[in-house]
C-alpha cells in the first residue's frame, strides 16, 4: 500500500469512526468508490490551507483550482488524486470573517493547540475541547467555526457519485430517507454547488459529546453527499464540476492568518 493509499484509508476510517451510521449503510458495496472527501481546516497557522495543500501535493495530488466564497468566509482548494480515487475538497474557514467575540474565542482556543511535526488532517483535535457556552457562541457566528472547535481539521463529509454507484440519485435518496437520513436544506452542505451537478446533502445522526466542563450535548458532526452530473459533460468527474465557476480565483492567492477569501 502506497503512502497516498494509507492516507486515504486514514481519512475514511476517521470519518466512519465519527459517522458510524454511514459506515453501517449497505445501499452500495463496502468498496464502492468515493467521489470526494470534503475536509475543513482553519486559516490559522500551522493548520492553514497552504500548509495542508503542500502535504497533499507531496502525496501526489494536484492543486487544480481555488475558489473564494467571501459571503461564507471560505476559501476552497480542489485537489485531484494521482489515480481514479477520491478528489479532495479542502475548505479553509477565514477567521477574519468572524465578528470580534467569536473570532477571539476561536483564535484563543486554537492558540492552545499543538502540532507535532507537520499538522495532519484527521489526526485528532489539536486543541482543547471548548465549553458549551463557547460552542454556542461560535455556532451563532458560523457553523464551521463551532464544528472546528470540537472536531479539529478533518473530514466534514464525503461524497458519492450516483453514476459510479450504478443507481440514480432519486433511488438512493429514497433509500436514505427510509433509513432516517433526511436531506438538509440546499445550503447546508457548506459550499454552494454548480448547476452542472445535482447535489444532495444529508446530515448524519447527531452524537453525544462531553464538553470542557463535563456536560454532554448532542451535536451533528457532518454528513454525506450524493452527486450526479446533470448533463453529459464527457469524462470529467462530477467532483471537478461541483464548485460554481463564478467563485473561481482568477489570480494566485495564498491563505495565511490574514484574510484571503477575496483572492
Amino acid at each position: 500500500m502506497s503512502e497516498q493509499e494509507r492516507f486515504v484509508q486514514q481519512l475514511w476510517l476517521d470519518y466512519i469512526h465519527h459517522h458510524p451510521d454511514v459506515g453501517a449503510l449497505r445501499l452500495w458495496p463496502v468498496d464502492a468508490p468515493l467521489e470526494f472527501f470534503s475536509l475543513v481546516t482553519v486559516s490559522q497557522s500551522p493548520w492553514n490551507m497552504d500548509s495542508m495543500t503542500a502535504q497533499f501535493i507531496d502525496l501526489g495530488y494536484t492543486d487544480v483550482e481555488r475558489y473564494a466564497m467571501a459571503d461564507r468566509g471560505l476559501l476552497v482548494t480542489l485537489l485531484a488524486p494521482p489515480n481514479d480515487g477520491a478528489y479532495l475538497i479542502l475548505i479553509e474557514l477565514q477567521t477574519t470573517r468572524l465578528s470580534r467575540a467569536p473570532r477571539d474565542a476561536l483564535v484563543s482556543l486554537i492558540g492552545q493547540g499543538s502540532a507535532t511535526g507537520a499538522p495532519a488532517i484527521g489526526a485528532g483535535r489539536p486543541w482543547p475541547m471548548p465549553d458549551w457556552r463557547t460552542y454556542e457562541l461560535l455556532m451563532s457566528a458560523h457553523p464551521l467555526a463551532a464544528w472546528l472547535a470540537i472536531m479539529g481539521p478533518r473530514v466534514h463529509h464525503v461524497g458519492f457519485d450516483c453514476d459510479r454507484l450504478g443507481s440514480p440519485v432519486a433511488q438512493l435518496h429514497a433509500s436514505l430517507s427510509d433509513l432516517g437520513l433526511g436531506q438538509a436544506k440546499s445550503d447546508a452542505g457548506i459550499f454552494p454547488v454548480s448547476a452542472l451537478v445535482e447535489h444532495r446533502y444529508y446530515p448524519t445522526c447527531s452524537r453525544r459529546l462531553a464538553f470542557a466542563d463535563g456536560d454532554e450535548h448532542r451535536v451533528c458532526l457532518g454528513g454525506l453527499s450524493l452527486v450526479q452530473k446533470q448533463l453529459d459533460t464527457g469524462p470529467e468527474r462530477s467532483a471537478a464540476l461541483l464548485l460554481p465557476h463564478h467563485t473561481r480565483c482568477e489570480v494566485s492567492c495564498h491563505s495565511s492568518s490574514k484574510d484571503s477569501s477575496s483572492c
